[in-house]
């Protein structure tokens, strides 16, 4: 019996060393700890949830519509060329709302509707009045590109948030079109919501200068005329053109402003096909971001430039001109640069936004929380307080009532905090405010367990029962009540961590 007893406290005293060597990088100590510790030792520090820490609380609001619209202008775009390789030559193509419109000549009718029959399978074709085709996407394949725009959104947030280097994100859809984002941690919240906000659609597009129209536009405007700018030339535009603007700050005033541009509307090439996309330092110190693209955008960028030579080339993200350089020669080897007026930070963002790719459809942000750190450090005191004072009465109870048998299940108590703190840092789970209730909720629960023995053993001592036979029988007599509640306590945790989100999985967890 004495091995046996030793074996048990040796299995304690075990797993009490490790729960400890597990919270020290949680705790002051830490730093006063040797160096060799965090090589050979745990160095990981418990996770703080939002509620503590603090950080940024999004809920996104995906505009599927968007997305369809998005498919039927890069099909614009690509349609012309995809019909010419298929000799089936196209004399126009122009999107009228909900459709694609096609001309042709009438010698090349079939040759245009079986190229189309073969290429765009999931675009249903029928005849306009007065010649032509007309491109449109049936019900179902709406529906589903609405619905999986939702999807491809929150995993191109994901790598976004990934990329940004926060710990711990919780970044998750709920309902059909909106994801949930918090971002435990996050001291700069207006640059994370820039950053996982921006569309990110990078295009390039050739400006349409031997226009009239390019002649009359301003040098130069200010912040808030732009509006006004594109409404004084709404009759003049053709169709095939817009005005986009690049930002622009005057290097002896230092005032904002922006200079418009006359554009194609139709994009010579697209961020679709970049490959990788890095910071760079030019000769004067200002950054640059170097993109480069996969094997078919290296040889349609080449083609854009050989053929577009002297002229000028936009390049334009989410509908603002980053720079528009004169292509002085053709491009080989796939590799371009986006220069403007940003620092190194925002030109690491932009980056990590043109890797990750962009949303394939635009996003509303409608619900922005931010939880201040000292809003957390808060709710730490108020939980820490709030679970030492239901400890501490707990304790003097059990000692009261029970004197010395009380006292025992108080360290009994302690140990079983430890040991649940110490699996939490184990298993790298978030500790929220929640958690911390769940923790005061169980040891009330392991106390209760207590009570249950205590009572059994007391019912068999007046009964009259040797002390050691009154303490075995009361534990065997608790002992399926107690194993009992902690199985439904256990399921009922295990549907809630399943099934719920945020602050209910944070009090399953614990």
């Amino acid at each position: 019996m004495n091995r046996g007893i030793k074996k048990r406290g040796a299995l304690i005293a075990l797993t009490v060393i490790t729960s400890l060597v597990l919270i020290l990088p949680s705790t002051s100590l830490y730093p006063m700890l040797p160096s060799w510790w965090g090589n050979v030792l745990p160095s990981r520090a418990l996770t703080l949830g939002l509620d503590l820490q603090g950080g940024i609380h999004l809920v996104l609001e995906v505009q599927g519509e968007k997305a369809v619209e998005s498919l039927l202008e890069r099909t614009v775009s690509a349609l012309q060329e995809t019909m010419e390789t298929k000799k089936a030559p196209l004399t126009s193509v122009k999107r009228a709302g909900q459709e694609i419109l096609v001309a042709f000549e009438s010698k090349d009718k079939e040759a245009v509707k079986k190229a189309l029959d073969e290429t765009y399978a999931s675009f249903q074709v029928k005849e306009k009045d007065g010649g032509g085709l007309a491109l449109s996407l049936s019900t179902e394949y709406i529906k589903e590109i609405i619905s999986s725009s939702t999807t491809r959104t929150l995993e191109t947030i994901r790598n976004r948030v990934d990329q940004f280097g926060v710990r711990e994100p919780l970044i998750q859809q709920q309902g059909k079109n909106q994801i949930l984002v918090q971002l435990p941690g996050v001291s700069d919240p207006e640059r994370a919501i820039a950053l996982i906000g921006k569309t990110a659609l990078l295009e390039f597009k050739l400006l349409d200068e031997d226009n009239p129209v390019a002649r009359e536009l301003p040098a130069r405007v200010g912040l808030g005329e732009t509006e006004t700018v594109i409404a004084n030339f709404r009759g003049k535009i053709p169709e095939t053109d817009e005005i986009l603007f690049e930002k622009n700050v005057d290097t002896e005033t230092g005032e904002e402003g922006k200079i418009p541009y006359l554009v194609k509307k139709q994009a010579a090439l697209t961020g679709e096909m970049l490959q990788d996309a890095v910071v760079s330092i030019g000769d004067f110190n200002e950054p640059f971001v170097s993109i480069t693209f996969d094997s078919a955008g290296a040889e349609r960028f080449e083609k854009v430039t050989g053929e577009n030579i002297r002229k000028r080339l936009a390049i334009v993200l989410d509908n603002t001109v980053y720079s528009a350089p004169v292509i002085q020669d053709k491009i080989s080897g796939g590799r371009g640069q986006i220069s403007g007026t940003y620092t190194l930070q925002e030109a690491k963002d932009l980056a990590i936004v043109l890797r990750a790719g962009a949303l394939p459809a635009p996003v509303n942000i409608i619900q922005n929380v931010t939880v201040g750190p000292s809003l957390g450090r808060d709710s730490v005191q108020a939980s820490m307080q709030a679970g030492l004072l239901g400890f501490a009465l707990v304790v003097a109870f059990m000692v009261l009532y029970y004197r010395w048998s009380g006292a025992i299940v108080d360290v009994a108590v302690v140990l079983n905090v430890l040991l649940l703190v110490g699996a939490l840092a184990a298993l790298d789970a978030t500790l929220t405010v929640p958690g911390i209730a769940g923790i005061i909720l169980t040891i009330g629960i392991s106390v209760d367990s207590n009570i249950l023995i205590f009572e059994r053993i007391r019912e068999e001592l007046w009964a009259g029962k040797p002390v050691r036979l009154a303490i075995d029988t009361g534990y065997d007599k608790a002992f399926s009540s107690i194993f009992d509640s902690h199985i439904t306590t256990l399921i009922t945790s295990f549907a809630l961590l399943l099934f719920g989100s945020g602050p209910i999985k944070g009090f399953a967890v614990t």
